[in-house]
């Protein structure tokens, strides 16, 4: 079978559902350097530079640098950069399946061998966007002396670059860039400015280059949010290779669902990153909080008060809780009637509450996704404290009426916590014949409570342990009654 590159595009059956690039998108200049060549990088950011490159309005590449030693860069030489996203999923309630060719990466370089190519890419005024997701341990400080070879960290990379950059072109404003981390950790983009900066005071660099880093470049917080499971298994990447008429060992799946939320005021950023105009996706707003709030709250949220019950109800998937009633139901009733209204306020309106709820209940519909609950499961109770304790909070601020749902969520959560301690200090729960393994640094706290209080006693000195929840949960009105209740209910169901 062909391997998919350059040369063999021309031979590829079309495929009405395969979007294959144009000619000019495969030689357009590099206009943006990438620290990262994972899944992530290239179901997303990738993915709109790519879809704005095919309707000619970004026109720029990428050049992305592989920053670990770890695999190696064969499969993107063998295939020019060319690789196919398998968007699968569900969309506004219809079934979504299709393939892209990605077209946005003009070539990858190894930081360990091929460091001199990359501080070159420095010197090219055209490029003026560093993109990067070297995970979220990647942005944290290393004491480390600037010099010729490629330094460890990733903020030693991009000091190294900016001072290429900045010599090269006389501390030019002009030469400034856009740096945009995309690593999940909150104000991505001024940690990584912080910890620049104290490193090139480790590196006793100019007060006049550390002036330039601060006012002529621009970092910019950033939130992802697509669900790229990456590279397909062997039985899907047959079938896919077999459907498309070409091998391709980089393909990646992707949700239907992408959002790349850009913090900046600057219209010079916006023009840097025109790509975004051709994306709904992609938006380049004064703040992004709206967007953390409404992923943290909706998606996060829902996901916290519904794993426990989905796990006691013998639901292993995310997927298979949306075609079973009881729990379909519930999900779809928490969001809508609980948490949507909890979250509405000057700066969430009803409408973008709404479509974003209606996006995340299909996305936990997709039935090309294996999301575990008990992968959800993992550090429940710090989850429980940060999304869903200020969503009760939220609620009651709105409205005094009891939330069926967060109470029934956090009853279930409750249950769940219930646990024996083995022989190798591992917690394990039970409910009817279902065994699970709790993985929680707070299970000790949940198992002694069951063995030490009668049921009322562990519901009211669990709801009110402010220290623990960093709020008094039984001061709202019935909140307490209702999750014993539920929790009654709960215990009836498996007796």
């Amino acid at each position: 079978m062909r391997t998919l590159n350059r040369s063999n595009l021309s031979t590829i059956n079309s495929n009405p559902s395969l979007v294959f690039p144009t000619a000019e998108q495969l030689v357009y200049p590099e206009r943006i350097i990438q620290f990262g060549t994972g899944v992530l990088l290239r179901g997303l950011p990738d993915f709109y530079v790519d879809e704005a490159n095919r309707i000619g309005h970004f026109k720029g590449r990428i050049v992305v640098v592989k920053s670990t030693s770890s695999g190696d860069t064969s499969a993107f030489s063998a295939q020019d950069g060319l690789y196919t996203i398998s968007v699968k999923g569900i969309s506004n309630g219809e079934i979504i399946e299709n393939s892209i060719i990605n077209s946005s990466i003009s070539r990858v370089l190894i930081a360990q061998e091929e460091w001199t190519d990359i501080l070159n890419c420095a010197e090219n005024l055209a490029i003026q966007l560093v993109i990067s997701n070297t995970t979220e341990v990647g942005i944290a400080y290393v004491a480390e002396k600037i010099g010729n070879d490629a330094p460890i960290s990733y903020p030693g990379k991009l000091l190294a670059y900016l001072l290429r950059r900045y010599d090269f072109f006389k501390g030019s404003p002009s030469a400034g860039l856009v740096i945009i981390p995309t690593e999940l950790i909150p104000h991505n983009a001024d940690k990584l400015l912080e910890i620049l900066l104290r490193l090139a005071e480790f590196n006793e660099c100019s007060v006049e280059f550390i002036e330039w880093v601060k006012s002529s470049n621009y970092f910019c917080n950033s939130l992802v949010d697509r669900i790229v499971p990456g590279m397909l298994s062997a039985e899907q990447k047959l079938a896919a290779e077999k459907s498309l008429g070409y091998s391709d060992d980089l393909m990646i799946m992707a949700e239907p669902f992408n959002l790349w939320a850009i913090e900046s005021a600057s219209e010079h950023v916006k023009s840097i990153l025109s790509f975004a105009e051709s994306s709904p996706g992609c938006v380049v707003v004064p703040t992004i909080e709206k967007f953390k709030e409404l992923k943290l709250r909706i998606l996060n949220g829902s996901h916290t008060f519904s794993s426990s019950l989905a796990i006691l109800q013998g639901n292993d998937l995310v997927r298979k809780s949306m075609t079973d009633s009881y729990m379909s139901s519930f999900i779809s009733s928490l969001m809508f009637d609980e948490i949507v209204p909890a979250l509405v306020s000057s700066s969430i309106p009803y409408e973008d509450a709404l479509a974003f709820a209606s996006n995340v209940k299909d996305r936990f519909s997709n039935p090309f996704i294996d999301h575990k609950w008990s992968s959800i499961s993992v550090q429940m109770s710090s989850k429980m404290k940060m999304r869903n304790v200020p969503l009760i909070k939220m609620h009651y601020q709105k409205t005094n009426s009891i939330p069926q749902g967060m109470s029934l969520g956090f009853a279930a959560f409750l249950l769940f916590m219930r646990s024996e301690k083995n022989e190798t200090g591992q917690y394990i729960g039970k409910y009817k014949q279902y065994i699970y393994q709790i993985t929680d640094d707070n299970a000790n706290y949940f198992s002694t409570l069951w063995h030490e209080n009668k049921l009322e006693e562990l519901v009211a000195l669990c709801l009110a342990d402010q220290p623990f929840w960093g709020d008094d949960l039984i001061q709202y009105n019935g909140f307490s009654a209702a999750v014993l209740t539920h929790l009654i209910e709960l215990l009836d169901q498996e007796s």
